[in-house]
């Protein structure tokens, strides 16, 4: 999975954080209040998030409304599983990737295991 670009990750973030259904308009209209941004250029970047399958979409009316797919937490694992795959050795990208963590994440992390090991439990 491909790192999203700047603006990409830009209109994720408001769905993301939205999580509802959003029509181009909404998104511009939030991103213009800190930023100039054309209206073409933000339905453009949102029809190629859609054809990558970061949005769905459908008609109301005469305009798209667009939904996230998955969550920021799926994207995010996305990467990471993207990133482990990317070394040739999985143990040893894990260690860097442990090794970088702080108290916090180690923490949910140490969580995390705790669950997934309940779930595969007896």
């Amino acid at each position: 999975m491909r790192r999203l670009g700047d603006l990409e990750a830009e209109i994720m973030d408001r769905f993301w954080r939205w999580n509802r259904p959003a029509t181009v308009r909404e998104i511009v209209d939030d991103i213009n209040r800190h930023r100039d941004v054309a209206y073409t250029t933000v339905t453009t970047v949102t029809t190629i998030l859609f054809h990558k399958g970061y949005l769905t979409r459908e008609r109301d009316g005469r305009v798209w409304v667009y939904r996230a797919s998955a969550t920021r937490e799926a994207y995010a694992a996305a990467l990471m599983e993207d990133g482990l795959r990317a070394g040739e050795d999985p143990s040893a990208v894990l260690l860097r990737f442990v090794e970088g963590l702080d108290e916090h994440e180690l923490a949910a992390l140490r969580g995390a295991l705790r669950t997934v090991d309940r779930r595969s439990g007896p």
